[in-house]
C-alpha cells in the first residue's frame, strides 16, 4: 500500500487517527473506494463520489445504522465518519461462505425483516427520498404495499427508463397494464426492515464466513423484495439462505411465483442506470402476470 495524500488528508480530517497507507479497491459501479490503513492498526473503507447528490452519503450511513439496530439481524459495517462528499466504514476482510454460513445469513436476514419499519416508506418516517445508485429513491409513505410498489417503485422508473430510451413503448405498455393487477397479485404483510438493494455484490462474506451487508437503499417494504434481488443477481448458496430464512420466518404461499414480480423494480432501476437489456427483461417479467 502507498499513501494517496489527498485521500489521506480528507480521511484524517474526519477521523481521530492518521492514515498510514491507502490502496484503491476495485469493483464499485458508482463510488470510488479506497482501503485505508490507520495509525491505530485498524483498516477502513473510504468511499467518495464527485459530485455526490445532496444527502447521498448521509442517507447511506443512516440506512446502515437503521439496519444495524435489528436484534439478531444481519451484520453491517460500523460507520466511522460521514460527510457530504464521503463515507468511511470499518473494513471487512473478504472471505468465503459455506452452507452453514449461508443458512445463518438467512436466519439473520429474517430477524432484520421482522424488526419492522414505521410503514411502507422511508425508514425514519420523514418520507425523505433515498437513493438507488445515484437515482432518487421515492420514500413517501403509502397505506399499502401494493400502492407503494406501484407509485414509488415501478412507475417512476418505468417513466425514466422510457425517457432514456431503455424501454420501448410496447414494453412500457405491458408494465402499465400490470399496475392495475398489483392489489390482486401482492399479499399484504406488515412492513419489513429492508436493505433495499440486496444483490450479490452487496453481501460480503468475511474470513469467518459471516455475511455483512453494505450499500443499502433502506426502507420499509415487503420482505420478498430483498429475496427477489438476491435471486435476480445470484448469491452463493442461495437455497441454504432461503432454508435458514424459512426456519424462523416462513414465507407466504406463492412467494416463489412472485419473485419475478418483485424483480420488476431492480430491473427498471438497472435499465435507468445502465441501459442494456434490463428494460426488456422488466417487460417480460410484467407479461408473466397479465
Amino acid at each position: 500500500m502507498s499513501r494517496h495524500s489527498v485521500i489521506a488528508r480528507r480521511a484524517e480530517s474526519l477521523l481521530d487517527a492518521a492514515v498510514v497507507a491507502t490502496a484503491p479497491v476495485a469493483g464499485g459501479d458508482i463510488c470510488t473506494a479506497t482501503k485505508l490503513r490507520l495509525s491505530d492498526g485498524s483498516t477502513a473503507l473510504f468511499k467518495t463520489l464527485s459530485p455526490a447528490p445532496a444527502g447521498f452519503f448521509e442517507r447511506e450511513a443512516a440506512g446502515l445504522r437503521w439496519l444495524g439496530e435489528a436484534s439478531g439481524g444481519v451484520d453491517v459495517p460500523e460507520v466511522l465518519a460521514v460527510a457530504a462528499d464521503c463515507l468511511i466504514l470499518r473494513w471487512i476482510e473478504p472471505g468465503r461462505a459455506g452452507d452453514d454460513d449461508a443458512a445463518a445469513f438467512g436466519r439473520a436476514l429474517a430477524a432484520t425483516h421482522a424488526s419492522g419499519a414505521p410503514g411502507f416508506g422511508g425508514f425514519d418516517g420523514s418520507g425523505a427520498d433515498g437513493f438507488i445508485g445515484t437515482l432518487p429513491l421515492p420514500q413517501r409513505p403509502t397505506p399499502t404495499w401494493a400502492e407503494f410498489f406501484a407509485v414509488r417503485r415501478v412507475l417512476p422508473y418505468a417513466k425514466l427508463a422510457r425517457d432514456r430510451g431503455a424501454l420501448e413503448p410496447a414494453e412500457s405498455a405491458a408494465i402499465d397494464q400490470l399496475i392495475g393487477r398489483l392489489t390482486i397479485l401482492l399479499p399484504e404483510e406488515p412492513p419489513a426492515r429492508l436493505h433495499g438493494d440486496l444483490w450479490n455484490g452487496n453481501v460480503v462474506w468475511d474470513a469467518t464466513g459471516t455475511a455483512w451487508v453494505i450499500d443499502p437503499a433502506a426502507y420499509g417494504g415487503h420482505r420478498e423484495m430483498d429475496l427477489a434481488m438476491l435471486s435476480l443477481f445470484g448469491l452463493p448458496h442461495l437455497p441454504r439462505v432461503i432454508e435458514g430464512y424459512q426456519d424462523v420466518a416462513p414465507l407466504a404461499d406463492g412467494w416463489e411465483d412472485r419473485l419475478a414480480l418483485h424483480q420488476l423494480f431492480p430491473l427498471l432501476a438497472h435499465a435507468c442506470l445502465f441501459g442494456g437489456g434490463s428494460g426488456a427483461r422488466a417487460a417480460a417479467a410484467a407479461q408473466r402476470y397479465l
